[in-house]
């Protein structure tokens, strides 16, 4: 019997937000796969073995993928990483691979799976919080009502468009260049919130684009209402 590939999402950051399936399949699996170099030194891990402490003493995995545009080192990259949970799913060890939020949300993980599920082998995705449905409870606003839209959009990519459509705009992967991202939303119009590090220690909340900094971390978030 071949082992099963599990994404498992960790949620946002605070380590009460995670589900009680991804803490059983932590607790019930031997090998844990985390992004980075350092398996420790990732901010899953960091979130997960607050809430499992017995995680460090699992056999830890670590799958590196730099950020990068580069479509040929990211391939490779996810090819080594996959390779190297298929090394365990062979022996029939199942790898629980943990990743920040949710894995069907602009997850890494989505890459690995592709890869795995071709070689032949079963995956699975364990839901986790999403990073701005935290953010909008941090916030205490809802993200949308009644009848109206939602749009999410990784906002680095999307510098270019107009937030000219109804509804509620989530702004993703804002952070490298948060300065064009907040001309975009002074142009909106929109009532604009930020939750830079939701659930974590270093967690910070703007309530406005004016209060927002230019040099706003990875993990800024933010909601853009009508």
């Amino acid at each position: 019997m071949k082992g099963i590939a599990y994404g498992v999402g960790v949620g946002p950051g605070d380590p009460e937000y995670m589900t009680l399936k991804a803490v059983k399949l932590i607790k019930e699996n031997d090998v844990i796969a985390l992004p980075g170099k350092e398996p420790k030194e990732t901010v899953a891990y960091k979130i997960a073995v607050q809430a499992v402490p017995e995680l460090a003493d699992k056999t830890l995995i670590p799958v590196y993928m730099p950020m990068t545009m580069d479509l040929n080192v990211q391939r490779e990259n996810h090819q080594k990483g996959a390779k190297l949970m298929e090394e365990y799913l062979e022996k029939g060890k199942n790898v629980v691979y943990l990743t920040l939020g949710d894995p069907t949300i602009y997850c890494t993980f989505s890459y690995l799976q592709k890869i795995i599920e071709e070689d032949g082998y079963e995956t699975a995705l364990v839901s986790g919080i999403p990073s701005f449905c935290a953010a909008a409870a941090r916030l205490n606003i809802p993200i949308v009502e009644w009848n109206e839209p939602m749009h999410v959009i990784p906002a680095v990519h999307k510098l270019g468009a107009a937030l000219d459509d109804s509804g509620s705009y989530v702004l993703m992967k804002s952070g490298s260049h948060m300065k064009d991202v907040k001309d975009l939303l002074r142009a909106s119009g929109k009532d604009v919130n930020m939750v830079q590090d939701c659930g974590m220690d270093s967690e910070q909340v703007y309530r406005s684009v004016d209060e927002i900094p230019d040099d706003a971390g990875y993990f800024a978030l933010i909601i853009a209402k009508d």
